[in-house]
């Protein structure tokens, strides 16, 4: 399955492809609208995801181009838009057919968005392997990493988790200011139920919260995780049943 993905900016690429390459696609990738009309049928893709912001004008030519040819179902179209699209904009990506429009911030729930939009197209089994969680107490989960310069700890909390990575928001800001995209993490702590696990990570995105892929875990400790992962839903299950119990108890 070949995703098409239209960007200028490579930390939007190497956010998304740290989600969604998982799910099963083939990613390729253009840095010009124009050339990838140009192949967009020796491509034949399964989907389409196009920056309005890198592209303010050229997506809507993209769009209709796309359109004359392929329905919703055949090829959805999802558009990523920057603090500054116009809702006039929005009512028009909707009219010229785009599936769905999600914000280029990619926080947690703007990428629940984009795997949703997707979600129709990708097998069963995909899916399970690349669903992310947010941690509740419940959960038990915790992760930390020393900064590889100054030898200083950092700790925060997981804001979502996947087998493939996950994005964290620090307890010090402060602490980040030196940690550069793209940086490799070798000193990583990540508390699973009763599990410490080891990953070594690398930087995908900085900001408010952090973006961190999985590069490797030591000895069969990936599978550990991925295990953990998969209980999640039924712990969810018991801990609302149980919270359910205390209230009627009150």
């Amino acid at each position: 399955m070949k995703l098409l993905l239209i960007f200028g900016s490579d930390e939007t690429y190497n956010l998304i492809s740290m989600y969604i390459k998982p799910l099963g696609f083939e990613l390729i990738r253009y840095r010009h609208v124009l050339k990838a009309m140009d192949n967009i049928d020796e491509i034949d893709p399964i989907g389409i995801i196009i920056s309005a912001e890198d592209f303010p004008r050229h997506w809507k030519i993209l769009v209709q181009f796309v359109r004359a040819s392929r329905s919703k179902e055949a090829a959805p179209i999802i558009l990523l838009k920057g603090v500054s699209f116009p809702l006039e904009e929005t009512s028009k990506a909707s009219f010229l057919g785009v599936s769905g429009i999600v914000s280029e911030a990619l926080e947690p729930m703007e990428m629940d968005r984009l795997q949703g939009i997707l979600s129709r197209y990708i097998p069963v089994e995909e899916k399970r392997k690349a669903r992310r969680f947010r941690p509740e107490e419940w959960t038990r989960m915790e992760f930390l990493f020393l900064d590889p310069e100054n030898r200083k700890f950092v700790t925060g909390t997981i804001q979502s988790i996947s087998g493939t990575g996950l994005s964290f928001r620090a307890d010090k800001p402060g602490l980040l200011e030196n940690i550069a995209p793209s940086a490799k993490l070798s000193e990583c702590s990540l508390l699973a139920g009763n599990a410490v696990l080891s990953p070594v990570c690398r930087v995908i995105r900085t900001g408010r919260n952090v973006s961190l892929e999985f590069i490797s875990f030591k000895n069969q400790e990936h599978e550990v995780l991925e295990a953990y992962l998969d209980q999640l839903p039924l712990k969810e299950y018991r801990a609302r049943k149980e919270n359910t119990i205390l209230l009627t108890q009150d």
